[in-house]
């Protein structure tokens, strides 16, 4: 019989996530097993993959990073090698880096009702060996996207391109653009990034979008935070910082929704005096309101003043096929390319691609709705952490996981062994989770998203202030959730665990 390994406390995925929501079960629950499952051979998920030129994070790092650990540097947004680093610091300071599994892929995961615990398979990525785990708390701390490719159309044309093709998800270390003609295709963050940090080497940059998006540049080194710095203790600014933004960003993205054309206005015109008095404003000019979509963050306007100083060019176009020699457009016009990088977006994926089932039968997530927008509904002692869209996705991460604290917690305290979410009241909907936002990767994955339902704590508001008095105020035992008292042991255990085990 294959060997397994038993935890308390299983976390699968070592990025910000992950490493945050341990570090609360780390301080919580110290008495508690815990181990967290990491596919790559590095910690840092999403900081590890991504290693395209300018790789940086789009939302500041006094809201972004974690709430318990001050982020020290001034500089607002922060490259991906310094956020890496801040999360394998926090590991180790929480001794978290000796209970690092790295290689595995969990493929699949089915709570044993019989055994109140969880079943893991998972594959060794070097060997192909598979190896088991049990645990009486999961939590999949994954991210929403596919890590082995992003989101790839396939254009008319690539076979006859001279030059090459590149995915931002997996940049060739290789790549030399010194001198190149590079066309980047994509109008969000990472196109945004990408053509201001190409700009200093290669010889022209020009920047492909189909449409445009809103653009909002914000100062790289925080005036207030270094001010603060030097009169109050480091944890005392940070905790000012980080408030005084998490404040900006809500109400930025209320008054988009409450006053969407005065807002457009607002927004058009500091890009407009960004990109100076001779700016061809249409390819900064959605046609969709403000936070329709997210906006996007460039600092200190580096692609502005890559656009403006002529390094950098920008063509809203569509494209028509690929050429020897580049794209050619609708309009006729053909853009010369010695590389095209496809910045076309991710390819969502939920729970890692996990097979996830109760008692043997599969259970999609895509079927379930959310509860209080961690737990899943009609599933035993799982938290699927899932960030905000409209704020840093951390924000979410972090009462989530003090969240499963209190769960477990209150679990203790009264000898219980699973925690149910229970639809009661009928208050499903068809409604998928990022129904309102019209991003083009949310739109080609509504059939992968888990669904919400029409009021709490199944609707999910993606509200953080609300969020926060809901997981960490709010009652445990709110007559929604359902638990179970722990099963004593009894002489037949020993037998229905042999046949629960996994193969």
């Amino acid at each position: 019989m294959a060997h397994t390994t038993h935890y308390d406390v299983l976390i699968i995925g070592a990025g910000l996530s992950g490493i945050g929501t341990a570090c609360h079960i780390r301080k919580e629950h110290p008495q508690r097993s815990l181990a967290i499952i990491e596919r790559r051979a590095r910690l840092g998920g999403t900081w590890d993959l991504f290693r395209y030129p300018g790789i940086r994070s789009d939302s500041d790092m006094a809201s972004f990073g974690f709430r318990f650990k001050p982020w020290t540097s001034d500089k607002v947004l922060a490259d991906g090698p310094s956020i890496r680093q801040y999360i394998t610091e926090t590991a180790q300071e929480y001794g978290l880096d000796e209970r690092i599994h790295y290689g595995l892929q969990i493929t699949a995961a089915n709570w044993c009702s019989a055994e109140q615990q969880w079943q893991l398979t998972a594959t060794e990525e070097a060997s192909g060996t598979q190896r088991h785990y049990r645990c009486n708390f999961l939590l999949n701390c994954t991210g929403y996207y596919n890590y082995d490719a992003g989101y790839r159309p396939q254009f008319a044309g690539e076979a006859d391109f001279g030059g090459r093709i590149v995915h931002p998800q997996h940049w060739p270390q290789d790549l030399d653009y010194a001198g190149k003609r590079v066309v980047v295709i994509g109008s969000g963050a990472t196109a945004m990034t990408l053509v201001p940090a190409m700009a200093d080497k290669a010889a022209r940059v020009t920047m492909l979008q189909r449409s445009a998006t809103y653009v909002l540049s914000l100062p790289n080194r925080d005036a207030m935070a270094v001010a603060l710095g030097r009169v109050l203790p480091a944890s005392w600014a940070y905790r000012i910082i980080r408030a005084r933004n998490i404040a900006f960003q809500r109400g930025l993205y209320l008054a988009c929704r409450r006053w969407p054309q005065l807002m457009r206005r607002f927004l058009l015109s500091r890009t407009r005096k960004a990109l100076g008095p001779d700016a061809d404003m249409r390819h900064f000019t959605p046609k969709y309101m403000p936070w329709d979509q997210r906006l996007c963050a460039v600092p200190d306007g580096d692609l502005f003043n890559a656009l403006r100083e002529g390094r950098a060019q920008m063509c809203t176009d569509e494209i028509e096929r690929f050429t020897a020699e580049g794209i050619r457009l609708r309009s006729g016009a053909t853009l010369p390319a010695d590389i095209i990088v496809t910045a076309t977006g991710l390819d969502v994926q939920m729970l890692g691609g996990l097979e996830l089932s109760v008692d043997g039968r599969k259970t999609p997530l895509r079927e379930q709705m959310i509860y209080r927008s961690i737990l899943v509904q009609d599933v035993p002692n799982f938290a699927w952490i899932f960030g905000y869209t409209n704020a840093p996705w951390t924000l979410k991460s972090d009462i989530a996981g003090r969240y499963v604290c209190r769960l477990l917690r209150h679990m203790d305290a009264r000898g219980l062994a699973a925690a149910t979410p229970r639809d009661r009241e009928n208050a499903g909907s068809s409604e998928g989770i990022l129904d309102s936002l019209q991003a083009g990767y949310v739109q080609r994955a509504r059939h992968r998203l888990p669904r919400q339902g029409r009021k709490a704590p199944w609707a999910v508001e993606m509200h953080y202030g609300r969020d926060k008095r809901a997981l960490l105020k709010g009652a445990v035992d709110d007559g929604v959730m359902e638990f179970t008292a722990r099963r004593e042991a009894v002489p037949g255990d020993a037998a229905l665990a042999a046949a629960g085990e996994p193969a």
